[in-house]
């Protein structure tokens, strides 16, 4: 039987590249954070394990650590209690993933049209969420996928099986209306690792995030 934790995807914390990383991750987890994605490229597997452990060594144990792409790595920390993996269209199967690493591992996947949240419909028993994006256009990635907006996100909600979290060039200001689509939480990069104050900008995305879900029951009753 599985004892995984509920996953609160509200404040979704994607790295990037900065020498005080790990503290960031810290004030981002008492912030509020509730999964952190360790993706830091260009890296080394042997550089991204160092760093994987040093944060979720670090970080509260609430906090749920991720491996961006690399299974490999995940599957390595696994007893130093990193969490799970996020894989993307072209890295290995989700199904392979979680025969690795076993039922009480985080599993998400990227996806970002109706399309690709179908197909992922078909492995809603070993997903725990899917990304879906690009919510707006950002450096940080380049998917080649149309723009989501606002608009698009209440479709692919109703398609979606599993739980979703909006990413691309989100910041805390688009925290409550995404929340009011359906979404169960936005992935954040450049707002977190930019912010002079992360624990303060990440408690600002979940009360922002809450407001838009407590606006959106209220609009139902």
């Amino acid at each position: 039987m599985s004892t995984k934790p509920s996953l609160d995807l509200r404040c979704y914390f994607v790295t990037g590249q900065s020498p005080d990383l790990v503290e960031r991750c810290v004030e981002a987890a008492h912030g509020g954070a509730g999964v952190i994605q360790v993706r830091s490229k260009p890296i080394s597997a042997r550089d991204l394990y160092a760093l994987s452990a040093a944060i979720v060594r670090a970080v509260p144990p609430s906090t749920r650590v991720l491996i961006d792409d690399r299974l490999d790595v995940a599957l390595a920390l696994q007893t130093e209690g990193i969490a799970g993996v996020h894989l993307g269209q072209d890295d290995i199967d989700v199904r392979v993933a979680r025969r690795l690493l076993g039922p009480d591992a985080i599993i998400g996947l990227t996806t970002g049209t109706l399309e690709l949240v179908e197909a992922a419909n078909e492995n809603a028993d070993v997903l725990d969420y899917i990304g879906c994006g690009p919510f707006r256009a950002t450096p940080t990635k380049d998917s080649g996928r149309a723009l989501i907006g606002l608009e698009g996100y209440p479709e692919l909600v109703a398609a979606s099986q599993v739980p979703m979290v909006a990413i691309g060039d989100v910041t805390a200001d688009d925290a409550r209306d995404l929340a009011r689509t359906g979404v169960d939480g936005v992935a954040i990069v450049r707002g977190i690792m930019h912010a002079d104050d992360p624990r303060t900008y990440v408690q600002r995305v979940v009360a922002e995030f809450d407001a838009g879900n407590e606006a959106s029951i209220s609009e139902k009753l």
